[in-house]
């Protein structure tokens, strides 16, 4: 037993505890490279999206033509709202045709018929007689007419890969066919349950069909392009690569493929690299506007020849309004049009960046000499040199790695044997942390009582922010109260504890479902709930985790009306359903410790706390259980479904405010139904504030007839009423399209 302490005692001097600790630490760094999880994946692709965004693609051609459905366009009475009546895209597609372009594709997906298609019109339209609707049922259909230009012309159609929608898997229309080399490569591909495609004379006119779908990251940012995937159990190219199919005249789509994933696929004298998954690294050129022409101007013969004479071209909307802006490395808001255009130029010229499968080598071989290096001398050295020998360290692996970027394109993460290099610093040094973490911990079990966990924590890291005083700051504000309140209590007159009890169960999951979406609450009002995003602790995802935590308040509320029901059933009790409104809302704001100096509390306020508010009390009256502003709107709309509502004047503001509803996450966005929703409220709204009353009530009319009606009710209740009132009393001739809330 001596001889062991003693054994121990010459090991704990020689070479220290700390030494193996970090030894084995190396070990379990070099495992999770191995592993790869998300957070690992965001840092390295960060670090590339800084190179892309020092040093981006320089255009030295222009291949690709952009054909925009900008506002411009829908700003034409000729055109008018997106979709426009095909008749008049056949118009583009012919004009294009006649002006060279050697391939047309669109960023879009035609998958229902024309809704002005003349035995439409037959069947919809009011006060005709038989004799004309006969003759509209005997003109050709638009969709015809736009075949008709498709065949005469090289046209890829755009499809949508889904959740919630499912094609028609006609075995008579076309599709593309594939090579394989190698591995199968299906099962390294990005897969979609359900397929959106076009209707099927258009289909069939087409020259190619490819999936527009672009997946973002998890952070958001679009930096690769899947150019094969599956959808509905069909292997279908992107739609920019049909477009390299068809402009290169092949049958076929050869993808090579071994163990590892896939390697690349090509057409006829052409290919590019991917990764595993069958996507591109998109080396990005700064937004070009350059390569944009109005797609009214294209209508009326306005557009040089040479910006479509010989060009790939792309027909696709910069709108904001029509919700296809993306998040690139170079570019916080870039159209998806813009994005496809981008992978088409970096393909045609070569420029394109990967990242090769011996980097992960290079990675591991730079992190194991650093790692054992620190291990051996760090313990040797003063603060000072530790500084500077790092700092050489830290310069040599960013050099290198940019060296592969700027001279051969590509990717080789530094970030790794960096990370794993600070990790075995950091714990030579856990003594320091672990004294200064008592310190901490005394800090939060006198406070933990009293304020929030984030707070707390945040308090135990800075001390001295223990005073009065605030900061302003961009924050996301909710407001959630439950419907008809007043009424449920009723029943408790007799039970004032099973009241409390009920409210209990209400509120605890809601809280827990804003926690858990990194919120703070701030205070509880009765039934009420008022809680921010963004502080005490910086939220970039602000309005995105606000917007999740609003969804999974009312699936939270769904799951206790359930229980509740049975419970009531096998009590024999009544049961009366729970419902919630929430509003949101994303503003500056003051925030910080508010009160007197003997007591205060970590709360917010400002114009837009008052504003969210207003919003949790109008959810009521629109229907709809989720009310936001435009600022968090403009915020989550590539990640939320979201539908506009109305554009209001609130009391006591002086400027109107659009005010948008949160109808569900990506997949409800991405569906047919909710696109259905959107367009028949975009309709109804557009004639609304262009003082248009009988086409309004026309919409809502038609709206009342769809499986939509029954989501829409409230709101098409509230604008027939609003309609009905400015028919006998019309708006002022300045009149905005604004409706003045008369109560708070």
């Amino acid at each position: 037993m001596k001889r062991l302490r003693a054994i121990r005692r010459w090991f704990a001097r020689r070479f220290g505890y700390d030494r193996l600790a970090c030894l084995v630490l190396l070990v379990g760094i070099a495992a999770l490279r191995v592993w790869d999880p998300a957070p690992v994946q965001e840092l390295r692709v960060r670090t590339f999206d800084t190179f892309q965004l020092i040093d981006p693609r320089i255009k030295t051609v222009r291949p690709v033509t952009v054909v925009d459905i900008d506002e411009k366009s829908l700003a034409d009475p000729r055109l008018g709202q997106w979709p426009w009546p095909r008749t008049r895209i056949a118009d583009i597609v012919t004009n294009l045709t006649r002006l060279g372009a050697v391939v047309i594709a669109f960023d879009a997906v035609f998958s229902e018929p024309d809704r002005l298609n003349p035995d439409i019109a037959a069947d919809t339209f009011g006060n005709l007689d038989e004799e004309m609707r006969t003759r509209l049922r005997q003109l050709p259909s638009n969709d015809s007419i736009l075949a008709d230009a498709i065949k005469n012309s090289r046209v890829v159609l755009g499809e949508s890969g889904g959740i919630n929608v499912r094609a028609d898997l006609n075995e008579k229309l076309p599709v593309t066919g594939f090579a394989m080399l190698g591995e199968d490569p299906q099962r390294f591909m990005f897969e979609f349950p359900g397929l959106l495609r076009n209707v099927p004379v258009l289909e069939e006119a087409a020259a190619g069909r490819g999936l527009f779908t672009i997946r973002p990251e998890r952070d958001g940012i679009v930096r690769r392009v899947p150019m094969i995937m599956v959808a509905q159990g069909i292997t279908m190219p992107s739609l920019t690569f049909e477009m390299l199919r068809v402009a290169s005249g092949s049958d076929t789509i050869l993808i090579k493929a071994d163990e590892a994933g896939i390697k690349s696929i090509g057409v006829k004298g052409f290919s590019i690299p991917t990764d595993r998954n069958g996507q591109l690294w998109i080396h990005y050129a700064r937004r070009d506007p350059s390569i944009y022409v109005s797609a009214i101007d294209v209508l009326e013969g306005r557009v040089a020849p040479d910006k479509i004479a010989g060009k790939l071209v792309v027909i696709g909307t910069s709108s904001i309004g029509l919700n296809d802006i993306k998040t690139t490395p170079v570019t916080p808001a870039m159209p998806g049009v813009e994005v496809h255009a981008q992978v088409l130029e970096s393909a045609l010229t070569g420029d394109v960046v990967s990242q090769p499968g011996y980097g992960v080598g290079i990675e591991f071989f730079a992190a194991m000499i650093m790692g054992l290096l620190v291990i051996a001398f760090a313990p040797k050295f003063g603060p000072v040199t530790l500084v500077v020998v790092g700092g050489l360290f830290a310069s040599v692996l960013v050099g290198t790695s940019w060296y592969f970027y700027a001279r051969h394109r590509l990717l080789i993460d530094f970030t790794y044997p960096l990370m794993s290099t600070t990790a075995i610093y950091l714990t030579l040094i856990f003594s320091a942390f672990v004294r200064e973490q008592q310190q901490r911990r005394q800090i939060r079990s006198q406070f933990v009582q009293y304020m929030s966990p984030a707070l707390v924590e945040q308090l135990a890291q800075s001390p001295e922010r223990l005073v009065l005083g605030g900061e302003e700051r961009e924050m996301t504000i909710m407001f959630s109260d439950m419907r008809g309140f007043t009424s449920i209590s009723e029943t408790y007159k007799s039970d004032p504890q099973g009241l409390t009890a009920l409210m209990n169960r209400f509120l605890t999951p809601l809280s827990n479902a804003i926690l858990l979406r990194k919120g703070t609450i701030d205070k509880y009002m009765g039934d009420a709930i008022m809680a921010f995003w963004n502080a005490p602790l910086d939220d970039k995802d602000h309005q995105l985790n606000a917007c999740d935590a609003a969804l999974d308040m009312l699936q939270r509320v769904e799951e206790l009306n359930r229980t509740r029901e049975q419970e009531a059933r096998q009590g024999g009790h009544i049961y009366v359903p729970l419902n919630i409104g929430v509003g949101l809302n994303t503003g500056t704001c003051v925030v910080g410790n508010m009160g007197s100096d003997v007591r205060f509390d970590y709360s917010v306020f400002g114009d837009s706390v008052n504003l969210a508010s207003r919003l949790e009390g109008q959810s009521k009256e629109y229907g709809f259980p989720i009310i936001v502003g435009s600022n968090t709107a403009l915020a989550v709309k590539d990640k939320f479904a979201i539908l506009e509502l109305d554009f209001i004047m609130v009391k006591g503001k002086k400027e109107p405010e659009v005010i948008y509803a949160i109808a569900g996450r990506e997949d409800v966005a991405n569906s047919g139904r909710f696109q259905r929703l959107r367009n028949l409220t975009i309709e109804m709204l557009a004639c609304y504030r262009g003082r248009d009353w009988d086409g309004a009530l026309a919409a809502i009319a038609r709206g009342r007839k769809t499986d939509e009606a029954q989501t829409l009710q409230y709101l098409y209740s509230l604008y027939e009423a609003r309609i009905m009132a400015f028919q006998k009393d019309p708006p002022p001739d300045d009149w905005n399209g604004a409706f003045a809330l008369l109560t708070k």
